[in-house]
């Protein structure tokens, strides 16, 4: 299925949306490079990427590194810097880590998000990607060209956010490694499940209830 498809099938759902944040998870969308992970980011300047890219390097083999394709459009304004790798973790640090990749991959998440200031991965799995803004979901489709993407299945979304901010990161979809979540409404437990949750060594980095 195209991801326009996808993008003409969010516009009926215009009023559920208030513009502070649209996003697409595609599924398949990369064959060519299934075997690794696709770590979409944002970045808030030239100079964030690049430290960025030292401290993936340190840890992965980075097999593709590219500015992901975008159009302008009056709807989506104040982008970041919006990037991709394609990576694959290391071996020798897998085994003197002693870990297996999905959970090196999840830490490696984890650590540039809470501790990397002005970088931000918002997608890490293996042939799957997603794309989001602050803006109606339809127009970020557009935005991102999802017309040129064609995959198995999608997940979509687009927020009214009442109490937690908009912003490029706190858009739906949410994802790690190859799951996508959306979600409506206020979750009233986030406190004590962020507590839980982060007794595991995850963070939350989104600032909304997710």
């Amino acid at each position: 299925m195209s991801g326009e498809m996808i993008t003409n099938a969010m516009k009926p759902m215009h009023d559920r949306s208030n513009g502070l944040g649209g996003g697409f998870a595609g599924y398949g969308i990369y064959p060519e490079y299934k075997e690794f992970y696709a770590l979409h980011m944002f970045f808030d300047s030239r100079a964030t990427r690049k430290d960025c890219e030292v401290f993936l390097k340190e840890r992965f083999e980075i097999v593709k590194s590219e500015i992901i394709p975008t159009r302008t459009i009056p709807a989506i304004t104040d982008e970041p810097i919006i990037w991709r790798y394609f990576v694959a973790p290391l071996k020798s640090l897998l085994a003197s880590m002693q870990l297996d990749e999905k959970e090196f991959v999840a830490r490696t998440v984890m650590k540039i998000n809470t501790e990397m200031k002005g970088a931000y991965v918002f997608s890490s799995g293996k042939n799957m990607g997603t794309f989001k803004a602050v803006g109606f979901p339809e127009d970020v489709g557009v935005f991102y060209k999802l017309e040129e993407y064609e995959g198995y299945s999608w997940t979509a979304h687009g927020r009214y956010p009442t109490n937690t901010p908009g912003w490029w990161g706190g858009a739906h979809p949410f994802t790690l490694l190859d799951w996508s979540i959306v979600h409506n409404g206020e979750i009233s437990s986030y406190d004590a499940n962020r507590r839980f949750i982060e007794m595991f060594g995850y963070k939350c980095t989104l600032q909304t209830d997710t």
